[in-house]
């Protein structure tokens, strides 16, 4: 039965996740499930997600953690590269896959992961 709440407990979570109109905040995910599991499992559901490169983790311009789904990630190596969006009107959180940067670093530099959050007013709210 332990094992049965577990997966349970992970495919409610990751379905919050994939229904969501963005990325989530761990409160948001808590708030959707109203009480089907408790705040510690919710934790620990997120970032059994994130080891397995289902989803990824975002900080967003307020320093809330949010949460969003993998596009092409593997649990050996997550893959985001890519501009995250914070809405000021409606606080929406989304990924920006085709905006593409280029950055030149010095060369006793070496990135290992990126994380780039812009900010200002999304598509639907303009």
């Amino acid at each position: 039965i332990m094992i049965e709440t577990k997966k349970n407990n992970k495919f409610l979570i990751q379905e919050v996740i994939s229904n969501a109109n963005g990325a989530v905040s761990h409160a948001e995910i808590q708030e959707e499930l109203d009480s089907k599991c408790n705040r510690v499992t919710v934790y620990r559901v997120l970032d059994r997600l994130i080891e397995e490169g289902t989803i990824h983790k975002i900080i967003d311009v307020d320093g809330v953690s949010k949460f969003a789904l993998c596009s092409d990630c593997k649990k050996e190596h997550h893959n985001h590269e890519h501009i995250h969006f914070s809405c000021t009107k409606c606080h929406v959180v989304t990924c920006l896959d085709d905006v593409h940067l280029h950055f030149e670093l010095p060369a006793s530099y070496k990135v290992e992961t990126m994380n780039f959050t812009l900010s200002g007013v999304c598509a639907k709210c303009t």
